[in-house]
């Protein structure tokens, strides 16, 4: 993408003091956000020994075992980023502070589901060879989950950031009213809406800011041909899209489970 980019930060005061104390947050917000990019780097040397191990397995034998696998990875994508959204649920109106947030967007980009996720989205990837400057095989495929993992990493580090800066609450509250139009358009308005600290409610600039911000940073290493406004504007709206799959998730699981599983 031609030209520089320029990050804007924004801080809301009505006084003197709040200048101070909206500064000494985003200092320990700023010191948080680098510790999730520090976890980030943890997980690149494990993709490598993956990869490395991988590449030394024949390329017939690699074919007939990676298919199989990119083809389950696919079909448990989308229930997958439903079901694990069931666990962001906020049960209470309790204020959820910086340390709280850091640890919902954390356990949401490093956890069992995400990394399924990853191994999903990248089976995807592969299967539309996109990009195909990428090209096929195990290494291939690695280094896509390595860039979905990447991807994760900015998102959440954007995420919380901005919801910690702006007060705002990222977890999805069900909805306390009753039938399947009334809270399909509840998970619709979760996802464009989003509760404030102290119980108000806002546009949801953190869940916004973080999809197109991380859907933008993330293209800058994909081939410069992709690395467009456009498709950075694609990438942040299907990420909200499944933001939506998972408010729905969120919604609606708990009782299909109950109901089809019997379980509590």
């Amino acid at each position: 993408m031609g030209g520089s980019r320029q990050t804007r930060a924004i801080i809301l005061t009505n006084s003197s003091g709040g200048k101070r104390a909206t500064a000494n947050q985003l200092g320990r917000v700023g010191k948080s956000s680098r510790v999730v990019a520090a976890k980030a780097k943890t997980m690149f040397p494990m993709v490598t020994k993956i990869i490395k191990r991988v590449d030394r397995t024949p390329a017939a034998t690699l074919s007939g075992r990676l298919k199989p696998v990119l083809m389950l990875a696919i079909s448990l994508a989308i229930p997958v980023a439903a079901i694990a959204q069931t666990a962001a649920v906020a049960q209470t109106a309790d204020v959820l502070d910086w340390k709280g947030k850091l640890n919902y967007h954390a356990e949401k980009t490093y956890s069992p589901f995400a990394i399924v996720g990853f191994a999903a989205y990248a089976g995807v990837l592969q299967g539309l060879s996109a990009p195909e400057e990428w090209g096929q095989g195990a290494s291939a495929y690695g280094r896509r989950v390595a860039s979905t993992a990447g991807w994760s990493a900015i998102h959440g580090a954007l995420a919380f950031g901005l919801d910690s800066a702006l007060h705002q609450d990222p977890r999805y509250y069900r909805s306390v009213s009753s039938g399947f139009w009334r809270r399909t358009g509840h998970a619709v308005r979760g996802t464009i809406l989003t509760r404030t600290d102290t119980g108000g409610e806002t546009l949801s600039t953190w869940r916004i800011g973080s999809a197109y911000g991380s859907a933008v940073l993330s293209n800058l290493w994909y081939p410069d041909r992709l690395d467009t406004a456009r498709l950075g504007l694609i990438q942040g709206s299907v990420g909200l899209g499944f933001d939506l799959l998972g408010n729905l998730g969120s919604e609606f699981w708990p009782d299909i489970k109950r109901k089809v599983f019997r379980r509590k």
